[in-house]
């Protein structure tokens, strides 16, 4: 047991600690206490910690739910992000996960922050009965200091880790025996029936998300870095987009890779580590996130050869979506603490599967409101339960699975912000180019990673523009390091210019279906700014 151990009392209700409690472990007694009590555990080549989440390898969010509640009822966007749950049944699921834990010898609790910003921060618990749950968190959350510990006190969110045993499908509100559940009245979410252990990085953000706003600063979906001159970047994206992996960029500081909010006085990051895809990472394509893969790392779901425990990357037996958490400062370039002036560009990353968004594209405010509420890109496979090849799909604000108010508020909030800023903004699809998926090939990292690079040195504020028609875009005539070709989709395009006019007909007509249902609080310049047919 750590020595702060005694600091001060857990106290969970219903739940029994007494000799089993396992608090604030170091990653080394982590290591031990799982590779000794958890089936399927190895330490990797490279010293990370190797777990498996069981059935779940992705998120479950048909299986969230949010309390309905008086003090924030008002508050919520109620549909399919957020589905209703009664308090009664959150009382059944939060008794029945503390009856499971009762029943365990070892009890693992992790005291950490959300939010690198002292003023806005909140103090999360964590209580789980897996050393890979408590482990992942650790580097997930900041970690506080020693004197921050022997101060923590009571936390302002308590995370109930249940994951290894079911819920019961007759609780009202239940469709499966997963469960994921919040109340921002008690202050408590409850998981059950999953061991995936990114539900409760998610977890931290959709409260983050509610408590931001409301205390009237921006919480975003985003990773964020810093160039040499100061100068931010905010890159917002769904899963799969390329957001991890083009922010973690050897010539910028790294404030961090998924989760961040915007104050009056710059962005700071919400987390203490990066949760990054690893299927098919190499030393070449990705040499930062490659060795951060190392002690204290908690690598999921992969294949190692059972010898040497060299892990290989290129195998998806288990699930696409193998990921690896590591503590922010594993990245050598990372900025800590983790805060920033306000942004001076916004990047919107989407992975189009039509293969008719250009490689980058200069949008005005009202695209740009009209893109982030869109929020366009492909379900990549793996990310999600079920999700097997892309599919078209549209999130709102890049995170609407996390959302929790209406998302024109944050939408709002962000032109507000860009307006006081100046920001410039700009459309990158990563995703295919010359055809659909399944006919064209997704556009080559080092292209993306050229345009990015043309966006930081401030070539492409001076590049000549052309007219992108139907989606009414300003595409770049030339950018260093990117073919010409590449630039403009329908000069990209392997089939017929009949078949590309039809695609990117439908396209168009997906996004005007989609924004029908954000029409009513949008203004007619952001609705105009959409494409045209």
């Amino acid at each position: 047991m750590s020595a702060n151990a005694a600091a001060s009392p857990v106290n969970t209700e219903g739940i029994d600690y007494a000799n089993k409690i396992r608090r604030n472990l170091s990653p080394a007694q982590l290591y031990e206490e799982a590779l000794r009590y958890e089936a399927g555990t190895a330490i990797s080549s490279t010293g990370a910690l190797v777990a498996r989440s069981g059935a779940k390898t992705g998120r479950s969010p048909r299986d969230k739910r949010v309390v309905e509640e008086e003090s924030t009822v008002d508050d919520v966007w109620w549909g399919p992000v957020n589905k209703k749950l009664s308090e009664e049944s959150f009382a059944v699921n939060y008794e029945r996960a503390a009856n499971y834990l009762n029943t365990r010898d070892k009890l693992y609790v992790f005291d950490g922050y959300a939010g690198w910003d002292p003023k806005y921060r909140i103090k999360v618990r964590v209580v789980c009965a897996r050393a890979y749950h408590a482990l992942f968190m650790n580097n997930m959350l900041i970690r506080p200091t020693q004197e921050e510990l022997d101060n923590f006190g009571e936390p302002d969110f308590t995370i109930v880790n249940a994951g290894q045993f079911p819920a019961n499908r007759f609780t009202t509100g239940m469709t499966s025996s997963t469960s994921v559940a919040i109340s921002f009245e008690r202050k408590q979410m409850v998981i059950l029936g999953t061991e995936y252990a990114g539900e409760m990085k998610k977890g931290v953000f959709t409260v983050m998300h509610y408590l931001m706003p409301k205390a009237g600063v921006l919480s975003l979906h985003s990773s964020c870095n810093e160039g040499p001159n100061g100068d931010v970047s905010l890159f917002f994206g769904l899963s799969g987009t390329g957001k991890t992996t083009l922010s973690a960029d050897p010539q910028r500081l790294l404030i961090g890779d998924d989760e961040h909010v915007w104050t009056e006085t710059g962005v700071f990051n919400i987390e203490g580590g990066c949760y990054a895809k690893t299927i098919d990472l190499s030393a070449e394509k990705e040499p930062e996130i490659f060795d951060a893969i190392r002690f204290g790392s908690v690598l999921e779901n992969v294949i190692y050869d059972e010898h040497t425990r060299v892990v290989d990357y290129t195998d998806k037996s288990i699930t696409e979506n193998t990921r690896c958490a590591y503590p922010i400062e594993y990245i050598p370039n990372a900025k800590i603490p983790c805060v920033g002036g306000s942004p001076k560009n916004i990047v919107l990353l989407t992975c189009d599967a039509f293969g008719v968004l250009p490689p980058v594209a200069k949008l005005t405010p009202a695209q740009a409101m009209y893109h982030f509420i869109s929020g366009y890109t492909a379900k990549i496979a793996g990310t999600e339960e079920g999700v097997t090849e892309p599919e078209a799909t549209f999130s709102a604000c890049f995170g609407q699975p996390f959302l929790v108010w209406h998302p024109v508020k944050y939408a709002q909030m962000l032109a507000q912000k860009m307006q006081e800023n100046n920001v410039n903004v700009w459309l990158v699809n990563t995703g295919w180019n010359g055809g659909a998926y399944g006919i064209g090939n997704r556009i080559s990292l080092k292209y993306s990673r050229a345009i990015i690079d043309a966006i930081h040195s401030g070539e492409l504020e001076k590049a000549d523009y052309v007219n992108y028609g139907v989606f009414n875009l300003q595409i770049p005539t030339a950018v260093t390091n990117v073919p010409a070709k590449v630039l403009d989709p329908s000069q990209a395009w392997q089939g017929s210019a009949a078949e590309f006019n039809g695609t990117i007909n439908k396209l168009a007509q997906l996004f005007q279906a989609n924004f029908k249902e954000y029409a009513d609080r949008a203004t007619p310049e952001i609705i105009a700014a959409g494409p045209q047919l």
